[in-house]
């Protein structure tokens, strides 16, 4: 118990850890777009030099158009645009358990789930094949492919990350990518290698929130 203990505290931490990256990050492209704005307001005042009022006789006061409204909706989009941002860097090493096939299931999710997902306990409702695709194109496709399932009421799914047959070495770097891709996704609570019959170590069934 006290193992256990000691790796959900774990595994606590480095939630927290990777939720003040994503603050850190937020701020900084906030910095960012005020320091661009600002240019640009710098040079537009360069460009135009002193100017004078025009002179206008007796006007006519119009009511003032209503403002605009704000677009809630692009910037909670945008925000959770941030929030989905993955890191490459990430190392999901430490939060996976230590079995034959590297399972991940995050803290309050018990063994009797991924027991479940490896056994078929839940219908695979879709899939995304990231063999073949670079890196960058894996990890966008991915990030995609989860938030459409979940707007679809997908739950389980089938990722295909190829086996790595073809790189150096015989190890697929594009495995571990996505176990760490998928570790920083909020929404996915559990995953495990997928059955033989399923792609096997070419592939994981992984578990979406609501699922539970």
């Amino acid at each position: 118990m006290k193992a256990k203990s000691l790796s959900d505290l774990g595994q606590l931490k480095e939630e927290i850890r990777r939720q003040q990256q994503l603050d850190a990050e937020r701020r900084r492209l906030e910095l960012e777009e005020e320091k661009l704005r600002q240019s640009q307001k710098s040079l537009f005042l360069k460009a135009v030099g002193e100017v004078s009022p025009i002179q206008h006789g007796t006007r006519v006061r119009l009511k003032a158009p209503p403002p605009a409204p704000i677009a809630f909706q692009q910037i909670k989009d945008d925000q959770d645009v941030l929030q989905e941002s993955l890191s490459d860097e990430f190392d999901a090493s430490t939060l996976l358990d230590v079995d034959d096939q590297l399972s991940f299931r995050r803290p309050g999710i018990g063994l009797d789930v991924t027991r479940k997902l490896r056994t078929g306990g839940w219908s695979i409702q879709g899939q995304i094949d990231l063999h073949g695709l670079r890196r960058e194109q894996a990890r966008e496709a991915l990030n995609q492919f989860v938030r459409d399932a979940c707007k679809t009421g997908w739950r389980c799914v089938r990722v295909v990350h190829g086996k790595g047959l073809g790189s150096p070495g015989k190890e697929s770097v594009l495995k571990v990518k996505t176990q760490a891709w998928l570790v920083q996704k909020n929404e996915v609570l559990a995953f495990v290698q997928a059955k033989a019959s399923e792609g096997g170590a070419g592939a994981l069934v992984v578990l979406l929130k609501g699922a539970l």
